[in-house]
Order: C-alpha cells, then sequence, then structure tokens
C-alpha cells in the first residue's frame, strides 16, 4: 500500500491501516524524539503520543505535504513540547529545592541506542553539547546528522528555506565547535 492508499485508509478509520503506518514509522518516530528529547522511556511515551496525534488528525490530512514529512513534523513539534514541559517542571524542582520543599534531581545521563558502547562516553558530551544549541540549529542537526534526511526534506519539515537550513547547520556546527572545545583540548 502507498502514502496515498494508506492515507485513504486511515481517514476511513482502517485499524489494519494504522497498524502498518505504526510498523512502517515506528522507529523513525522514536529516533527522532530521542535524538531531540534524549530519554529513553520518555521518548516512547512522546512516540505514543506522536501516532495517538497522528490518528486523531489524519482527517485533515490533505496531502500537501509527504506522509513522512507530516510524521516528521508531528514528532518534532511533540518532542519540544515535551521538552518545554520537562523544563517547566525542572525550574519547580529547582525552586522547591531552594526554598528546602524539595530533594534534588540527579543528572539524567543519555544513552542512543545507535551508539555503539565504546563511543558511549563521546556521544553522550556530543548530546549534551546539542541539548545547548539554539532549538531550530538542534533540530536541523538531530534531522540532517542523526536521522539522514537532506536539506531538502529538513526544510519542508522545518517549514524554512534550503538557505535556511544551511546556515542553521552552519551556525550549530559552529556552536558545537565551540561547545566541545574544552573537552578536545583536555583529551
Amino acid at each position: 500500500m502507498n502514502d496515498q492508499e494508506l492515507i485513504l485508509s486511515l481517514q476511513k478509520g482502517d485499524q489494519l491501516a494504522f497498524k502498518q503506518l505504526v510498523e512502517t514509522w515506528q522507529n523513525m518516530v522514536f529516533n527522532t524524539v530521542l535524538g531531540i528529547v534524549q530519554d529513553i522511556q520518555e521518548a516512547e511515551d512522546v512516540a505514543q503520543e506522536v501516532f495517538i496525534q497522528v490518528y486523531q488528525s489524519v482527517a485533515g490530512f490533505r496531502g500537501e505535504a509527504k506522509l513522512s514529512t507530516w510524521l516528521y513534523r508531528i514528532s518534532v513539534t511533540k518532542a519540544l513540547d515535551a521538552e518545554r514541559k520537562k523544563k517547566s517542571k525542572k525550574r519547580m524542582a529547582n525552586l522547591k529545592t531552594w526554598i528546602g520543599l524539595g530533594e534534588k534531581e540527579e543528572a539524567i545521563h543519555f544513552h542512543h541506542p545507535g551508539v555503539e558502547l565504546d563511543n558511549k562516553e563521546r556521544a553522550a558530551i556530543l548530546f549534551s553539547a546539542m541539548q545547548k544549541l539554539p532549538e531550530n540549529q538542534r533540530i536541523a542537526f538531530i534531522l540532517i546528522k542523526t536521522e539522514g534526511l537532506r536539506y531538502e526534506d529538513v526544510a519542508e519539515i522545518m517549514n524554512i528555506t534550503i538557505k535556511a537550513v544551511e546556515a542553521l547547520m552552519h551556525r550549530a556546527k559552529e556552536n558545537l565547535r565551540k561547545n566541545l572545545q574544552y573537552y578536545y583540548k583536555s583529551k
């Protein structure tokens, strides 16, 4: 079943079509979300939210973008929403700790399943540096470098020009270079 047939079946409420959609796209959705939220459990939860959103809004899908582009957009949006909620909770927890009502949070150690064991330390440092990038730079970098998307696809997902994606990537690389400079000098 091609994308158009799949979408039509989904719009008719076909449960088998939804199952096929999930089976086909679950790894892409999970990996995209994981690259942003950097927590496996949270990525699983957000990926489920992505497919719930798809199920609830497929009737309004007009086919102006490719199915994959639509899924990436929803994945990125849901992951960024989750990240904002997490930051808001963290600020509240810090405030509670500061005024003596809460416990100090432990640092989260991130491990992406696609990273080999011997590269985990370097990957954790890279992902930590990526978290410091401005949101648009980080999204462009993740979609291109982790997901392997083309600049054209990222431009469509982010709803910006290819030149803007190129500029975001250039700035992301420069910022990562600055953020990682101390790490590589100490090696």
